[in-house]
This record gives C-alpha cells, structure tokens and sequence, in this order.
C-alpha cells in the first residue's frame, strides 16, 4: 500500500455558540474561523483523516512539509513516518496541534485496512469509561454550584473546575463545591495556567485539604522545575504535562523530577495517537496513570486502548447543562465498533461533501 494523494480540505466553520471561557484574561470558544482536514489516500482505496480548527496553518505546512514527505510512502510504516514527522519538527517547530495530525490520520488507514476499531488495533483494554463533566468558566460560586448539581443529576460521576484564575476566589470557589457535593463526589481543578508558583503553591495547600482528585496545569509547563518544587510544597495530586512540547521525552522530566503524580496524554497535543501510547507506557512503568485530556472520537478510541486512564473528559460549556452525546445516562462512554477512527460522520457534518474542494498547490 502507498500514499497517493495528501490533501488539506478547507471548511468554514461558525463560531462557537453559545461562546464560553476558561478564565479571565484568557479567551475560550472559537470565534467563526478555517477549519482543515487533512486526508490521505492510498492506492488499495483507503482514506485516513484527521481534523484541525488551525486549517490555513495546515494547509500551508501540509504544502511545504508534509506531502513531499508522504507521498509514495507506505501508510502502515507509522513508526517510521512519526519519527520523519519529528525530524521536520526540528526545522520547522510545528505547533502542537498540528504536530501528529498525520499520525492520526494514519492510523486511520490501519484501521480501515485491518477492519477494526482503532481502539482494537491499539490492543483494547476497556469497552466502556466513566466521563468527568470538565466545566468551563461561570459567573458566580452559586452558579457552579447550580452547574455541578445539574452534571450530578445527569449521570457524570465526578467533576473537574475551570475557574477564574483569581487565586482567592479560586479558593473559596473549590473549598464551597467540596462542601456542598459532599465527600463522595471526586473533584479535580484545572487552573489553565493563570498562576505563578506562589499562588499555585496556595492554592494546592486549600485542594489538598479539601481532598481534591488531582491538580492540573496551575503554571504553564515551560519549567519542570518549578512543578518540582509546587510538588515539594503541596501534598495534592499534581497531574502535569499536557501542553510541553516534547510529547514523551518532555514528560519523563516531569516525572524523574519528582512532580508528576499523574500525566496527561492526548493525540491532539502530545504527538498523535502513537505519541499517547508512548506517554501511557512510559507513565505506566513508574505505575502513574495517564489520564487522557480532551474528549472527541480520537480521545474515545484512547480512552478504550489505555489501561491507567480512569476517565473520559467530557466538556460542559454553558449553563443549563447538557449532557455531550457520547455520554449515556449512567455517565459512561462506550467503545465505537466503526473500522479505523469513525470521522466520516464529522466529516458529513463539515459539510464537505457539498463541494468543497482539496487545498493543492
């Protein structure tokens, strides 16, 4: 089998309705923009894709980097087309999001070509997850409340906060869900990187005692050290990583530095679904989990294939709550039966098929 055609499809997508935020000062919901997937066809008659929001930025790495790479290759060589990804990386410094796109779409193919699952292909460890509600940023104290009991009575079992970034408010916001959702109920805080070490180092000691699941990204990850010393000053669950660069390698620092209770792994920032599993393995041999970050069908199909995540992160916008698709009303999310990812349903809904045609140059 080889790759025949690598093409960037450019669709306009509206804005996020109805818009939200993550915290103050940093912006949250797209506004109306360029989406790009990325498809790769073979000559046996098998189509990978993979999407982005970030399409022109896509589409003009897919023209100068990626098909002459790509074309005429053999699709189910990943290993050996994430590394020649990789080496591009090193001259051109691809943004995380776009960095294992081609990975995703590739395993897509395999999938395709096998007749299974991509879940399946990785191994399969699990047909069904429990789903956290991960919020995003409300008003008021009384109104996460309000939220959390809505995400309660829908079905998720556990509850993950984007808040203000306002250290004092943060506190008093995360030590009043505690009381008011009881003991049971496990809670995560995710402080998107609004903090420096010493508020980051306040706040945990207020998490730890409210007996929080896990504290996620209070500082951006650009200094394993200084998670090495929020970990020496707080006794909650650090979970770290998520957005450094280096996928694997970036992690295992967090890691042998003593920081990480926990790390994340994704496709959509950590280098495709091959550079996740590599996260997971690694995490798995010091018997850390490896939660993974962000829902959507590839974070599924992870989900399913990775033995030490415990949970599906399923995103709650906007108050009235509703409860996101792939989420029953027990709170679980079950494993696609499809053959490779499942994208053509998105794909259909982009609208692509009514006539938008392939970037080429």
């Amino acid at each position: 089998m080889k790759i025949t055609a690598v093409d960037v499809v450019l669709c306009a997508q509206p804005a996020v309705t109805p818009a939200f935020r993550w915290r103050d000062g940093l912006p949250g919901s797209e506004p109306a923009h360029t989406g790009g997937w990325l498809v790769l066809s073979t000559d046996d008659g098998h189509t990978g894709y993979a999407y982005s929001h970030r399409g022109v930025i896509l589409a003009d790495i897919a023209d100068r980097r990626l098909r002459p790479e790509l074309l005429g290759e053999d699709p189910l060589q990943r290993e050996w087309l994430w590394h020649r990804v990789w080496e591009l990386d090193r001259i051109e410094e691809m943004p995380l999001y776009i960095h294992g796109l081609v990975d995703v779409a590739l395993w897509d193919i395999a999938g395709k070509a096998a007749g299974l699952p991509v879940h399946r292909l990785l191994g399969g460890y699990r047909t069904a997850i429990p789903a956290y509600a991960s919020t995003s940023t409300f008003a008021t104290v009384r109104e996460y409340l309000d939220v959390a009991d809505q995400c309660l009575e829908l079905g998720y079992p556990a509850i993950k906060l984007h808040a203000w970034g306002d250290v004092d408010r943060d506190i008093a916001l995360c030590a009043a869900l505690r009381e008011h959702v009881g003991d049971s109920v496990p809670l995560m805080y995710d402080g998107s990187a609004g903090f420096d070490l010493l508020d980051s180092i306040k706040l945990g000691r207020v998490l730890s005692e409210a007996r929080y699941l896990w504290y996620e990204e209070p500082m951006r990850e650009f200094s394993a050290t200084a998670y090495q010393r929020l970990a020496e000053k707080v006794d909650v669950p650090l979970i770290v990583a998520e957005t450094s660069d280096g996928a694997h390698m970036n992690t295992a620092d967090f890691i042998a530095n003593g920081s990480a209770t926990a790390v994340r792994t994704s496709a959509g920032l950590r280098g495709g679904i091959t550079g996740a599993m590599r996260i997971a393995h690694l995490a798995d041999a010091f018997r850390m989990r490896a939660e993974v970050h962000g829902g959507g069908i590839v974070h599924t199909h992870l989900c399913m294939a990775v033995p030490n995540t415990t949970y599906y992160e399923s995103f709650v916008p906007a108050n009235p709550v509703t409860r996101e698709e792939a989420v029953d009303a027990n709170g679980l999310v079950h494993a696609g039966t499809t053959p490779g990812i499942g994208y053509e349903a998105e794909w259909e809904r982009t609208g692509v098929p009514a006539g938008l045609e392939p970037y080429t140059s």
